[in-house]
């Protein structure tokens, strides 16, 4: 496995100034923004799909410093009942597929979306309960109608492009967890699996471990982010896991994201590690900041040290011992 980060951390950097800090931080990924919420700080989508030359000016720059594109990221929500964002999603993310093919990157990450209630409605729908049984109504009607369709033919034109798709599980979204993942992939083709992030995992209480081995037999994972949560007991007894407090309330959160090991133990990421590789993933790991109480460059850094004592880079020798 290999190190690296996603780069919208890095916004305010010039491209050539993004990869040189990546490199001089020991990384050999880079995890690029092509639109969407990530934004499209280092890429120019459009300029390098009509260009030939300029993909190679921009691969030669990456390379010539040791690193390569682990991904390119688009995270939107192509099904939202915003018919104009969802149109954007869409060719943001249409655009970001033809460019990794082109450029020979191996995974676009994004958001499975969701959809609102019915057609005419002006807002998404994230039902969490089945009862009563008009949420479960909803959710059939967005499964059926919305999003196997839309991922059916979606991840075909990008198995077709020799591109993987990146789900990340993330609340708020139909895929949200292993079993919406597999379902999902189930129901339309193998070129969709997860961009995993433990952080997700942690506050609807799944261990990201076990999500690692159910994900990982169905060889469903595309890519891994590295980023940590903080359980907070207390305030999760008084607001529970679907905490709606804004981020910044860090003091009453349930749940916080922190940089690697400062919500969970150098062990933990240690285990996630070996179960990475127990089960066949071989890529890279992601670096992602959200940490409401460092700064961005503290919480990177934090997270290189941290992950650079567990990281199992090389593969296993034979058993000499056995």
């Amino acid at each position: 496995m290999k190190l690296g980060v996603f780069t919208v951390l890095f916004s305010d950097k010039s491209f050539e100034e993004m990869l040189d800090h990546a490199k001089a931080s020991g990384l050999k990924a880079v995890e690029i923004g092509t639109g969407g919420y990530p934004g499209n700080a280092h890429c120019n989508v459009d300029e390098l799909l009509d260009s030939e030359e300029k993909r190679a000016e921009y691969l030669e720059k990456i390379q010539s410093r040791g690193l390569e594109i682990s991904a390119f990221s688009c995270h939107g929500n192509p099904i939202s009942p915003d018919k104009e964002f969802a149109q954007q999603c869409h060719d943001a993310f249409v655009k970001t597929v033809k460019l990794a093919s082109l450029m020979n990157v191996p995974v676009v990450n994004c958001f499975s979306g969701t959809p609102g209630d019915h057609e005419e409605a002006k807002f998404p729908n994230w039902p969490v309960t089945p009862w009563p049984a008009e949420y479960s109504d909803v959710l059939t009607w967005q499964w059926e109608e919305k999003l196997v369709p839309y991922w059916k033919e979606w991840g075909q034109f990008a198995k077709d492009h020799n591109v993987k798709i990146g789900l990340e599980l993330h609340g708020g979204f139909l895929v949200h967890t292993p079993y919406t993942m597999l379902k999902l992939r189930e129901l339309t083709c193998d070129a969709v699996g997860a961009n995993l992030d433990p952080s997700h995992m942690w506050w609807q209480g799944i261990d990201p471990v076990a999500a690692i081995k159910i994900l990982g037999k169905e060889n469903a994972i595309h890519h891994f982010h590295a980023k940590d949560t903080y359980i907070d007991q207390d305030n999760v007894n008084m607001h529970g896991l679907t905490d709606m407090q804004p981020y910044g309330e860090v003091k009453s959160r349930a749940w916080t994201f922190r940089s690697v090991g400062c919500g969970h133990s150098n062990q933990e990421w240690s285990n996630m590690m070996s179960a990475l590789r127990m089960f066949g993933y071989d890529h890279v790991v992601s670096i992602e900041h959200e940490d409401p109480l460092m700064s961005i460059e503290e919480g990177f850094q934090r997270a290189v040290k941290n992950l650079q004592s567990v990281l199992i880079e090389d593969q296993p020798t034979e058993m000499w011992w056995a």
